[in-house]
């Protein structure tokens, strides 16, 4: 995560089996696009473009709004004025790739996951081979309930870049609260373990913690899951 890291590991491993997918939902919550295990490492955008703050949203789409007292509606006329200045630019410069993640960002910041993803879209076609931006992609169509489409993205980037501890991490995660799939999360999990030996003591604590867990758990991973 961008400068700091959640310390729970302890906690996961006393939690009951019926709470380790809440805990795993806050994982995901810290998680997804915006590097939480490794910190400028392979996920991140090239240092030429500017960097892109992914503020996590709720896993049900709605909810941001509710809780600062706007509807859906207002959220998004207030994202559209803001994101005007970015659409301007984009009409002399369509390609801009850091542009449409930024437009990308604005609309994912407020739960507005449809759009985020179209922008996200944009933004690989002109950097297919760009791993940070397909994971962000893949965050928000999970968001938007597209648990499918996101392990797709997360497979794709690892086709990029099969060590990469972001998308291996977050395909867990989706594989965990999208598709109950157990198995998958603690092969993804046990992958990025083996291909990065690198990653640093909390953070390989926090992986092992919570696939101790999930191993132990066995419910079916019914809560947090997205449009629920």
């Amino acid at each position: 995560m961008a400068g700091e890291s959640v310390a729970v590991s302890a906690e996961i491993r006393t939690l009951p089996g019926g709470r380790v997918y809440a805990m795993a939902a806050i994982y995901l919550l810290v998680g997804l696009a915006i590097g939480y295990l490794v910190r400028g490492g392979q996920s991140a955008a090239p240092s030429t473009h500017a960097a892109v703050t992914a503020v996590p949203a709720p896993l049900h789409p709605g909810s941001l709004a509710e809780g600062h007292g706007h509807s859906p509606q207002q959220l998004k006329q207030m994202v559209d004025k803001k994101a005007a200045p970015l659409l301007e630019k984009l009409k002399n410069s369509p390609n801009d790739s850091a542009t449409l993640m930024q437009v990308g960002a604005l609309y994912y910041t407020t739960g507005q996951f449809k759009e985020a993803s179209a922008y996200y879209e944009r933004a690989l076609q002109v950097e297919p081979a760009n791993v940070g931006n397909r994971v962000k992609l893949a965050t928000s169509l999970f968001r938007d309930g597209d648990a499918d489409g996101a392990i797709a993205q997360l497979n794709q980037a690892l086709t990029y870049n099969p060590k990469d501890a972001n998308a291996l991490f977050d395909l867990g995660m989706v594989k965990l609260q999208g598709k109950q799939d157990n198995k998958g999360a603690l092969a993804a999990w046990h992958q990025l373990l083996k291909s990065n030996p690198q990653l640093d003591a909390d953070h390989k604590a926090q992986v092992q913690g919570l696939m101790a867990s999930v191993a132990s758990g066995n419910p079916q991973a019914k809560e947090g899951a997205p449009g629920k």
